[in-house]
């Protein structure tokens, strides 16, 4: 079984304008330019936060997209629940880890003969200034969260990778501890780079421009 990567940590906000204050603010930089994601009616900042430790990682700033229709589904991390909705209109939050994966339809399957649902895979995409990025990317039905966002979301890239074409940000990610996965979880897809702990959440250890911060999901 091929292990799994951190790809990207998933920061949730009320609006992109929240989100990018809060950035400046929390981290001390300005996020980098994203995209929509018309299926899910969301749109993004992405910026990376790649280090020795954590190779080709980023970080996305995600909020429900007020210009896009609604979609004809629940949206991803979460962003439909009110509960999660009452916390973001306080201040963003750290919500989820996306996790990269070379064999999706296979952890996939081994996932769930361990009891973990994470959904069918869906095809994705979006135009970017570098060319078409690509993906396929596993989605629960009702779009929730397991384990307080510390279960991961599989993704598989088709071809480029959103950190292929950007710079340094002058944040990098040091540390990731994720609570609560059940050992037969831990095993299947063993996730490089990470520290387990029992309490249930996500907390993510950050070298930045305003020093050392630490983001937690709970």
């Amino acid at each position: 079984m091929s292990s799994t990567q951190v790809d990207h940590l998933v920061v949730a906000a009320t609006s992109l304008e929240q989100g990018v204050a809060w950035c400046e603010i929390t981290l001390g930089i300005v996020p980098g330019p994203g995209g929509k994601h018309p299926l899910m009616g969301t749109h993004n900042r992405v910026f990376s936060i790649a280090s020795t430790a954590y190779p080709a990682t980023y970080f996305e700033i995600i909020a429900i997209d007020p210009e896009a229709p609604p979609p004809q589904r629940r949206r991803w991390f979460g962003l439909d629940d009110p509960e999660l909705q009452e916390r973001i209109a306080l201040s963003p939050r750290l919500v989820h880890v996306v996790a990269r994966s070379r064999m999706l339809d296979r952890h996939r399957r081994d996932l769930a003969a361990v009891g973990i649902d994470l959904g069918l895979p869906i095809a994705m995409s979006r135009d970017t200034p570098n060319g078409r990025l690509a993906w396929q990317v596993l989605v629960r039905d009702d779009g929730g969260l397991q384990l307080g966002g510390a279960l991961p979301t599989l993704i598989e890239w088709d071809g480029t990778h959103p950190t292929d074409h950007m710079a340094a940000s002058g944040v990098t990610l040091r540390e990731l501890r994720l609570g609560g996965l059940p050992t037969l979880v831990r095993q299947v897809l063993a996730l490089q780079g990470v520290t387990h702990v029992p309490e249930s959440g996500l907390r993510a250890a950050l070298s930045t421009p305003l020093g050392d911060v630490i983001l937690e999901s709970e």
